[in-house]
């Protein structure tokens, strides 16, 4: 592929800053998806802290980790942990200590040089199977977020199927780097639809009760940390796999070496994110489409969007004009995020013909099954599993990953070989 600037290269100071704003368009919806499950009364404060883990992430990968413009943003693996282990009781003490762990053993991998072995368990149809895992996943906070506005509930219903429809076929349509401002448009424009409809916010989003910078108290709860361990091997993947598209993609030297780094960054920053009690990060397969629309590879582009994205979150009237977004709109916003991944995840199966056989593909329809009953599983159930088990077991997303692993390199091997 021909760039114009390679990822050493240095564009003038107004490229980097048009350059820049583009990231920032991208990388801002990706953080403000992720704001819902924020504690009741300190969603502003949330948002601020996701945006600076976001940010000093991105430009310690740009200059000292992975060296690669690549966006960073809330790992969709850990929303599931979070959302899972809160519907199970789990709070804020247990949840964010078991991603410093999890964000350890990233750390500790990276550090031992072990991924490359481990690469060898992640074959194409478990990394199928997660990117699937996860969009069903989602499926259950998506409806909360959709149908939230009891009073217009038929126009969330409308508004959602509209707004999928629309940008699916704009996403078709545009070209370049319109084509990736696609969900910022839409959130901006959704939103204002949506407002004009049912009536604008009287004030913006602020907090009403005293955040903590640090999470406290601190519990390790072995199962909550067990459940994200297995959340942790999603994120591997989905690290490793962003890495190497992008690295493949400019022909970056020595991968080997840059992946090692950048799973080390992103261990680290999962430790910082989970000792602040927020999501932790995660690199974007999105980056090679916007470095193909720009011809820019040059990892010092990405640093603007990264340095405002920490600006901003010092500025929380700012945060609160972003957190103006209407829930059916982040709903709708994160319908067609999902089902772009289930495009990418169907994409892959073809690409690397994961799925020669009948029984193949019952290596990946189980866990997706085993995903979606524990999904909508009655409380009562969930409630009814040993408390040790309980977020592991009652977690639709981990036993996903438990299953498929199991079906690939143990139960179905023998009769694939």
């Amino acid at each position: 592929m021909k760039l114009k600037y390679g990822l050493n290269d240095r564009p003038s100071a107004g490229a980097t800053m048009l350059y820049g704003l583009q990231w920032l368009m991208i990388c801002i919806p990706i953080v403000i998806t992720s704001t819902f499950i924020a504690p009741p009364g300190e969603t502003v404060f949330y948002t601020q802290k996701l945006l600076a883990v976001m940010g000093i992430t991105m430009i310690v990968q740009a200059l000292w980790g992975h060296r690669m413009p690549l966006v960073a943003g809330p790992a969709a693996v850990l929303l599931m942990g979070v959302i899972t282990a809160s519907a199970q009781g789990h709070d804020s003490s247990t949840i964010y200590p078991s991603m410093m762990v999890g964000g350890a053993i990233v750390a500790a991998i990276a550090a031992s040089g072990a991924m490359s072995k481990m690469q060898r368990l992640f074959t194409p149809r478990i990394v199928v199977s997660i990117l699937l895992l996860i969009s069903f996943t989602t499926a259950n906070p998506i409806v909360g977020l959709i149908f939230s506005d009891n009073d217009h509930q038929l126009l969330a219903f409308i508004f959602s199927i509209a707004c999928v429809l629309v940008m699916a076929v704009a996403n078709n349509l545009l070209r370049g780097i319109w084509k990736t401002t696609v969900v910022i448009w839409a959130m901006i424009l959704g939103s204002v639809f949506y407002y004009c409809i049912t009536g604008f916010p009287s004030q913006f989003a602020t907090d009403t009760v005293e955040p903590q910078l640090i999470n406290s108290p601190v519990v390790f709860d072995p199962g909550v940390m067990i459940a994200f361990v297995f959340c942790y091997i999603a994120l591997l993947i989905n690290q490793v796999g962003s890495m190497q598209s992008l690295g493949e993609m400019v022909s970056a030297s020595d991968m080997p070496r840059r992946n090692r780094r950048g799973m080390g960054v992103a261990g680290v920053m999962n430790i910082v994110s989970g000792a602040l009690g927020v999501l932790g990060p995660v690199d974007y397969s999105l980056s090679p489409g916007v470095v193909a629309s720009t011809s820019c590879a040059s990892r010092y582009t990405i640093i603007p969007a990264a340095a405002a994205m920490v600006v901003l979150a010092f500025i929380p009237d700012a945060v609160s004009v972003l957190l103006t977004i209407p829930q059916p709109v982040m709903g709708t916003v994160l319908l067609y995020l999902m089902a772009t991944q289930i495009s990418a995840g169907l994409n892959m199966m073809q690409a690397t013909k994961a799925v020669p056989t009948f029984k193949d593909g019952m290596i990946i329809g189980i866990p997706i099954m085993f995903n979606i009953i524990l999904s909508f599983a009655p409380q009562e159930a969930i409630n009814a599993i040993p408390s040790l088990l309980r977020p592991i077991v009652g977690n639709g997303f981990v036993m996903g990953i438990i299953v498929i692993l199991l079906l690939e390199h143990v139960l179905l091997k023998r009769s694939r070989d």
